[in-house]
């Protein structure tokens, strides 16, 4: 049956809403954040995608969580932009209602942990508590909007008996959306259409809200778990892009998608979601990031369309369905792999560029991508799609406060490295000169010297991102301070200067993450 929802109306049965939590549950992962004009370009990314709703943060978590949020309310036009908050936060529901206040369409999204081992050991409260809580966070929640959500954090490990009382509640004091999250990634598909399944026929008031998935991966199962709901009545579904998120990660947006799309016979829903975008949503959010998708990731990776048995070759001469499920190009991919030379003009490589997804590139980045991929076209014979994605990849990230500038080391066997390096630190040009055990430890001492700061290198590795002796290096880099972790990446004709541009983008995202404190479990 149809249901009257505040910010879409009568949803058709069959109609799934997707709720993207990249820049919220995505960013919680170590090594990822994002500064608020990243999170500023991914919404509007993910608003050109179709998501219905995206979660944008955590208000109470820091000035900087309530600025995006804010801000994003600000910009979104048509997407549903929703804050998180805890249930029982003394300040949560409040700090979230005045971050969403800007929306055309606002959603607040409070949750409590249900679970046995939760209730015990997180937050010390009895169950009785819990549903005291649940009542007063939904009931405050509809002070700022219609449109609340509500989450049983553990979801999938609560007694049943203990969860629909919990879902009664939330429902009765004005949750419009339940959701139902497997935290930990621990449930099998028949768990999910247990659950479900369950919560709808016991619940009274159940046939007038929205059930809503939220699973993680850490069994790989999120994408499985996630059709087995819908497949028992959940019509919200909560992913991000790439699959980001803690731990193992969430369920991926685009798989759940194209699984979708692809199995129709036996999965009769519709989204808003264009999918010939999700490959440069996908790049977008891997340029941000800095993490690459893995080669063998299905849908966005770039072995998903690639053949090289020769059988299957073969067959994709004959008919490409023989061995491809859904075209590359209703997921955005193009079949052309070799592109531009040194002649090519600047009008070739901005079209070149807009069918790869950066199409939103600010004049200044363009200029400075174009003139890199000059100087990468007069030392490579050949230039791949690849090289123009590393290329570009470090003008398409801003830089923030710290900026790559240049960059000359002296090394050898019978003397120490030394490093001349020249930063833009807030917008003022600074030198800094450094010796080392080798140049890449120079190099990084140079940036010491001109950026003071205490975290250690964890990581450190270069690979190359296309074939031959003239390929270009990418360098990925992990820094930790404080139990936050950061990486960043950088690719360079030059081997030493993708190492520096790693290491300064990872420089960034750790000024970020700074001010960043995860609030509590609970404010009891």
């Amino acid at each position: 049956m149809s249901i009257d929802h505040p910010s879409f109306g009568r949803i058709d049965p069959n109609r799934v809403i997707i709720f993207d939590t990249t820049l919220r549950d995505g960013e919680q992962s170590p090594g990822f954040s994002m500064n608020l004009t990243e999170k500023l370009r991914m919404a509007e990314a993910l608003e050109e995608l179709g998501v219905d709703v995206m979660e944008a943060g955590f208000p109470v978590a820091s000035k900087g969580d309530f600025d995006s949020v804010y801000q994003i309310a600000q910009k979104v036009k048509d997407t549903v932009v929703c804050a998180l908050a805890r249930s029982g936060g003394r300040n949560d529901i409040a700090s979230a209602g005045e971050a969403i206040r800007p929306a055309k369409r606002g959603r607040i999204h409070n949750f409590i942990s249900t679970s046995p081992l939760h209730m015990k050991y997180k937050l010390r409260m009895e169950p009785e508590t819990v549903l005291e809580v649940i009542e007063a966070g939904n009931r405050a929640a509809r002070q700022f909007t219609d449109d609340v959500e509500w989450s049983a954090e553990d979801g999938s490990r609560t007694d049943p008996d203990f969860l629909c009382r919990c879902v009664e509640t939330a429902i009765r004091a004005g949750a419009t959306t339940i959701n139902i999250p497997d935290t930990v990634g621990y449930s099998t598909p028949e768990d999910m259409a247990r659950i479900f399944a369950d919560l709808r026929a016991r619940v009274p008031g159940a046939d007038g809200v929205i059930f809503s998935t939220h699973n993680h991966n850490d069994l790989g199962l999120g994408v499985a778990n996630t059709v087995a709901a819908l497949k028992a009545g959940a019509r919200q579904v909560e992913c991000t892009i790439n699959g980001i998120g803690e731990r193992a990660g969430n369920a991926a947006l685009e798989e759940i998608i194209m699984v979708l799309r692809t199995r129709h016979d036996v999965l009769p829903f519709t989204t808003g979601i264009h999918t010939e975008r999700l490959l440069r949503t996908s790049r977008m959010l891997a340029t941000i990031t800095g993490f690459d998708v893995q080669p063998n990731k299905a849908i966005v990776g770039r072995n998903a369309f690639a053949h090289e048995s020769g059988i299957h070759q073969d067959g994709i001469l004959k008919n490409a369905a023989t061995y491809e499920i859904m075209t590359p190009e209703s997921v955005g991919w193009t079949r052309s792999s070799l592109v531009l030379g040194k002649h090519s003009g600047r009008a070739a490589f901005r079209d070149k560029l807009k069918a790869m997804g950066y199409d939103n590139l600010e004049e200044a980045q363009f200029n400075e991508a174009f003139s890199r991929f000059k100087d990468l076209a007069d030392r490579k014979k050949v230039i791949y799609d690849e090289d123009l994605v590393a290329l570009v990849d470090d003008e398409v990230r801003d830089h923030a406060r710290i900026r790559f500038v240049s960059l000359d080391v002296t090394a050898g066997s019978r003397r120490p490295a030394t490093a001349d390096l020249v930063l833009e630190v807030d917008g003022e040009r600074k030198e800094g000169h450094a010796e080392g055990q080798g140049p890449v430890d120079a190099a990084f001492n140079a940036i010491r010297a001109i950026v003071a700061h205490d975290a250690t290198l964890q990581l450190y590795s270069v690979g190359a991102v296309t074939e031959g002796s003239d390929a270009q290096a990418r360098t990925s880099v992990r820094l930790e301070e404080g139990g936050k972790l950061v990486d960043g990446q950088g690719a360079d004709a030059d081997t030493l200067v993708s190492a520096v541009r790693a290491y300064v983008h990872a420089l960034n995202k750790l000024l970020v993450k700074r001010d960043r404190a995860e609030p509590a479990a609970l404010d009891a």
